[in-house]
């Protein structure tokens, strides 16, 4: 697949680079807050090959790609003038149209987002040295033990700082002064300091000795609050020692604001916050563990999934556990047991090959493939997941599990479950797992009629099957002749060239419509049987952009042999001072062996003939 192409057909689909206020994207999907929804083209979108589905949820309008989502980020980073670090463009003006729900909800993803995958795999580590641990393979008094513990608690004990770097980005503030301010927090001496029995104080005033490592509260609060000093110090000082001053400034203020009034504030926060969850918990585990394994997934569809993880996060640093990972584990597991299901029983070829990927994603604790591509597409699969994770929710709840490090939910992360509850978190992913295959498998999968154009297809599948025909008259000649490097050296794929003698391009193939570029001179098509063609009509048009040419068809129309296209002038095109050649390209070449044929059946010219490999 080109990513590239399918970037800028999303960045056309969403309204363009104007329409974007922000833009950035977290494990498996792009995410944007539009200026205006109304002019993103959601239907055009969900049919292009390679996304999954739109979401509009929590002010934003997310594309869903899957597990290539960075690959297509890149290129429309770039289309837009971004980076992957730097991914927001949002105005002031802009925010404030959003209620305070959503923008929470959008600082948290924001947050968070970067570093997810970087902290779940140091939680893995820990996990799996607990478990090495436990089976006598390691002593924590070891060297190896110890070198190998501070690789994977480091990122958590520094996570104030991953924290301050990543609220600084979103909240346009000097990362680096943020990174410090958290830096400060953590800074040996002074822990050292306030650590003993003698207080200590700043110009008199009793500061707090509170523990900073891991915490998420205090220094949120404080880059917040550098978010609005640095604004009027930016103003204070003359932009000639603006960059030197400010910083020092802010630090010289934040440091000891943190330190006396933030930092404490926050951590009381945190505290209150732990011990709620834990008492409502302790109060009823088994009915804990069967809402948040029914509803993860829906909390996650609408996007406020990212309102747990500070609490989590929280959870973990002033308990030293957290009792919500087990139980969300449960409700990923049981996504994709369903998409399990789906994959047995389905004889859709597409839906097949995306349940089967789905559930090896969903067990690595990825289900947006599968909640998106698969169990909600189909509803029922979704609803079976829901109560399957419910009851195995309620089994990992009432057993007491916990986790002991963060990570994401999945089955990577059953080592951090060790201790008390292991079984209990085991049983209940099992049974969540096991049950929603099962349900899915024998009442989830409705059974699908071909359509007439499938069932066509196929009954002449002897004939067409594979084979491309000329999509329109004129002379012949190899791909390697025409002059355009990139078409004649294969990097597009192999296939044939036709100076054309007629002024309309025709279906080469039985299948759909994948792509129309917003030029009219080129037009993606992939047959029922798999074949991806681009037919690229003359070049270097994409210069007239769309002049002399008429589109015919929409994305995602079913065509068949000798379907109208496109028209376009050609002599208006060769006065223009354009070359007007046809390239057919295969572009999932790589999935066939093609040869050229110069057969005739059924009065259609057959150019390229392919054998799946």
């Amino acid at each position: 697949m080109d990513y590239e192409i399918l970037a800028n057909h999303i960045l056309a689909g969403v309204g363009g680079k104007e329409n974007i206020g922000s833009a950035w994207h977290c494990a498996t999907r792009l995410r944007f807050k539009l200026k205006d929804e109304s002019k993103a083209k959601t239907e055009k979108i969900e049919n292009m090959d390679g996304v999954i589905t739109v979401v509009k949820s929590a002010g934003q309008y997310q594309v869903v790609i899957g597990n290539n989502v960075a690959k297509v980020f890149e290129p429309l980073a770039e289309a837009i003038g971004l980076s992957q670090e730097n991914s927001v463009m949002e105005k002031e003006e802009e925010k404030s149209k959003e209620n305070i729900i959503n923008r929470f909800i959008g600082f948290i993803s924001s947050v968070f987002t970067p570093f997810l995958g970087a902290m779940a795999g140091t939680g893995v580590l820990k996990g799996l040295l607990a478990l090495v641990v436990t089976l006598g393979w390691l002593q924590e008094s070891s060297g190896t033990y110890q070198i190998l513990y501070a690789a994977g608690d480091a990122f958590f004990y520094f996570l104030p700082v991953w924290l301050a770097f990543t609220a600084a980005a979103h909240l346009k503030v000097n990362q680096f002064v943020a990174a410090a301010l958290a830096g400060a927090l953590l800074y040996p001496n002074l822990i050292t300091l306030l650590a003993g029995s003698k207080p200590v104080t700043f110009f008199g005033i009793t500061v707090v000795g509170t523990t900073y490592s891991s915490s998420v509260i205090p220094i949120l609060l404080a880059v917040w609050l550098l978010s609005y000093l640095q604004p009027i110090l930016d103003k204070l000082f003359h932009e000639s020692i603006r960059n030197i001053f400010t910083p020092m400034v802010s630090l010289m203020i934040m440091v000891p604001l943190t330190l006396l009034v933030v930092g404490p504030l926050g951590t009381s926060v945190g505290t209150l916050l732990s011990s709620s969850v834990e008492s409502v918990y302790r109060v009823a585990p088994y009915v804990a563990g069967a809402v948040m394994g029914a509803l993860w997934q829906v909390f996650v569809i609408f996007g406020v999934h990212w309102t747990f993880v500070p609490v989590m996060t929280n959870n973990i640093s002033q308990l030293g556990y957290d009792y919500l990972l087990p139980m969300l584990s449960v409700a990923v597991l049981a996504q994709s047991g369903a998409a399990l299901g789906v994959f047995l029983k389905t004889k859709d070829t597409k839906m097949k090959s995306l349940a089967g990927s789905s559930v090896l994603t969903g067990v690595l604790g990825i289900t947006e493939p599968a909640i998106y591509g698969v169990t909600l597409k189909l509803k029922r699969p979704f609803i079976f997941a829901t109560i399957a994770g419910g009851i195995g929710g309620a089994i990992a709840g009432g057993g007491g599990a916990h986790a002991n490090a963060f990570t994401l939910p999945s089955l990577l992360a059953l080592p951090t479950y060790l201790g008390k509850g292991f079984i209990s978190v085991v049983t209940g992913l099992v049974i969540a797992f096991v049950l929603s295959a099962v349900a899915t498998y024998f009442f989830g999968v409705p059974s699908q009629p071909q359509s007439n154009d499938e069932k066509n297809f196929k009954n002449n599948a002897s004939i067409q099957d594979n084979l491309v025909i000329a999509p329109i008259s004129g002379t012949i000649i190899p791909l390697e002749s025409v002059k355009d490097q990139v078409f004649a050296s294969g990097a597009m794929g192999k296939g044939i060239a036709i100076v054309p003698n007629d002024d309309k391009i025709i279906s080469p193939i039985d299948g759909t419509v994948a792509a129309i570029y917003p030029s009219k001179h080129a037009i993606g098509l992939i047959s029922y049987g798999g074949v991806e063609v681009l037919i690229h009509v003359g070049i270097d048009t994409v210069q007239l952009n769309g002049k002399y040419f008429t589109q015919l068809v929409e994305q995602g129309q079913k065509i068949s042999v000798g379907t109208p296209l496109i028209t376009f002038d050609r002599e208006a095109i060769q006065e223009a001072g354009y070359d007007t050649t046809v390239m057919v390209i295969i572009t999932n070449t790589a999935d066939y062996k093609i040869t050229e044929t110069e057969e005739t059946i059924a009065d259609n010219n057959w150019l390229l003939q392919l054998k799946a490999l």
